[in-house]
């Protein structure tokens, strides 16, 4: 296994650490990986893993000036 893979996967967040570092409950990101529209995530066997870079992309596509800015996201 490459050094770069390695190094990822020690730093995944599991749910619980997904949230806090969202500011949300787990709830929402669970309810997101059905319905969609939250961050990507990493299915390993039954544990769900976020990468701390997918969720800093996730909040840097959803920054907006003004409310008016902001698309209709479902």
């Amino acid at each position: 296994m490459e050094r770069h893979q390695e190094h990822s996967i020690t730093n995944l967040l599991n749910e619980t650490r997904a949230a806090e570092y969202l500011g949300l409950s787990v709830r929402t990101l669970q309810a997101w990986r059905v319905r969609g529209g939250g961050p990507v995530f990493v299915k390993l066997g039954r544990a769900v893993r976020y990468r701390p870079d997918d969720l800093n992309a996730w909040i840097n596509e959803r920054m907006a000036a003004s409310t008016s800015a902001l698309e209709v996201r479902t």
